[in-house]
């Protein structure tokens, strides 16, 4: 079952590259676990099927990039973009991409959090494995407001210009 807007966020270990150590993180991979990742918070969440690959590169990240001041100044305190890949490969495509402090890199490794939400997609036929759909939402304090999901093969919806327009009409939730 796909999730829906209304949905809480399912649980899920997700791990993300750290590189410099503090507040309790190792340089490397660390692992958090998602409902205590968006306590409390209103975060953008936009997944994409992988690392380095072409319209994901090109378009997804660097469109999220572009506004993240306007999003941020929306009354947004994250934006992720997770993938089926692993904590390293997520890292140095962040670093590749310069999303530092902007856009979390989360990995879902084996695509734990992408199959709970029901967005994983078999790109087998084509060498990928398992990976997600293209998708993006917003998520206040683990309740989804917007979900935007991509058609196969397709980047109309999950932009970062859609999402603002979306975050500008969404009220926070209160409480």
């Amino acid at each position: 079952m796909t999730i829906q807007i209304g949905d809480t966020l399912p649980d899920a270990t997700v791990r993300e590259f750290i590189e410099i150590e503090g507040n309790g993180c190792s340089i490397g991979p660390n692992a958090f676990q998602v409902t205590d990742l968006v306590r409390g918070k209103r975060i953008v969440i936009f997944g994409l099927p992988g690392a380095f690959t072409p319209t994901c590169s090109a378009k997804h990240v660097p469109g999220y990039l572009r506004q993240h001041d306007a999003l941020k100044a929306a009354g947004v305190d994250e934006i992720w973009c997770v993938s089926v890949n692993d904590a390293f490969v997520m890292g140095a495509w962040g670093r590749d991409q310069h999303t530092g402090g902007k856009i979390r890199m989360i990995a879902d490794g084996a695509g734990e959090f992408t199959k709970k939400l029901g967005l994983e997609v078999d790109l087998g036929a084509g060498g990928m494995g398992l990976r997600s759909r293209r998708y993006s939402m917003l998520v206040d304090r683990g309740v989804v407001k917007t979900l935007n999901l991509e058609a196969p093969g397709k980047f109309e919806v999950s932009d970062a210009e859609t999402m603002l327009r979306q975050v500008r009409g969404a009220a926070p939730v209160n409480g």
